[in-house]
């Protein structure tokens, strides 16, 4: 049975998902400004994130928002952090493969999420302790016990150009062994595939606590395993200042273990430092 915290969630989710698709055949007309180096966004990013937050406000006016447009508001040990369109460089180009992601995160751990794809209409959803779901079937990540032969997904995020060698050099290795290394565009999505067995596995850097609050959940609750470059599993979420962002690897229990060790190996973790 779905919490009061998800069905709420949900509707957000659905009304920031109704504004993406709405502009979605009239992507030339849009206003786009670029935030930060290569880092776009739209005024449908804005309108998106303005009707989510509405929605989940009028169900908690005293919780906290933390929101990838509109930053932090609020202050509460219980916060919404929302990615309005995860994957905006994708819609804004027609590319379908986008999402809504919605997180509550209670004392700094993300206790429900929701991930919502408008184009395929497929809603993700999790909450702590009580599994993950596909529009409202259980899902699980892969059993795939090894690199070999895994469909794994990354990114290249603007923000980690400068360690751009050290990830190929990691990608060469991994190439190696692995079916694949897909790069698709989407974290919370691509969190998402792996929850329920799209991928084998996932491992990006330079995440900020919206690409990744629901998405890291979702792969808990479906029997997988999240952690950093490093294996650490604890406190990969930071709501209150503002990091460069983490990295994170997350699969199954035996792959992201693997897969960690492997980044570790190439010597990609350590271009970020002891740690």
């Amino acid at each position: 049975m779905q919490k009061p915290a998800v069905t709420v969630m949900v509707k957000a989710a659905r009304l920031a998902g109704a504004v993406m698709l709405r502009y979605i055949h009239r992507l030339d007309s849009l206003t786009v400004v670029e935030k930060a180096r290569q880092d776009f966004a739209s005024e449908v990013d804005a309108q998106a994130e303005a009707e989510a937050v509405k929605e989940l406000r009028r169900a908690h006016p005293d919780y906290a928002v933390l929101a990838e447009e509109g930053g932090a508001k609020g202050k509460s040990s219980s916060v919404w952090v929302i990615d309005p369109i995860d994957g905006t460089s994708n819609y804004l180009r027609g590319n379908p493969h986008f999402c809504v992601s919605i997180a509550l995160v209670e004392k700094g751990v993300p206790t429900h999420g929701v991930v919502y794809d408008p184009l395929r209409n497929e809603l993700f959803t999790a909450s702590r302790g009580s599994g993950a779901t596909l529009n409202d079937k259980r899902i699980r990540c892969t059993q795939r016990p090894t690199l070999e032969g895994a469909m794994l997904v990354t990114g290249f995020p603007p923000r980690e150009r400068a360690r751009a060698p050290a990830q190929l050099d990691c990608m060469k290795l991994l190439l190696e062994r692995a079916e694949d290394v897909r790069r698709t565009g989407s974290t919370a999505l691509d969190l998402a595939w792996v929850a329920c067995g799209r991928m084998d596995a996932y491992f990006e850097a330079g995440l900020k606590p919206w690409d990744i609050a629901a998405g890291m959940l979702l792969v808990r609750e479906s029997g997988g395993h999240v952690c950093d470059y490093r294996g650490r599993s604890e406190n990969l979420l930071d709501l209150t200042a503002k990091p460069a962002g983490v990295q994170i690897v997350a699969g199954n229990h035996k792959l992201a273990g693997e897969l960690q060790a492997a980044i570790v190996d190439s010597g990609y973790a350590g271009a970020f430092g002891a740690g």
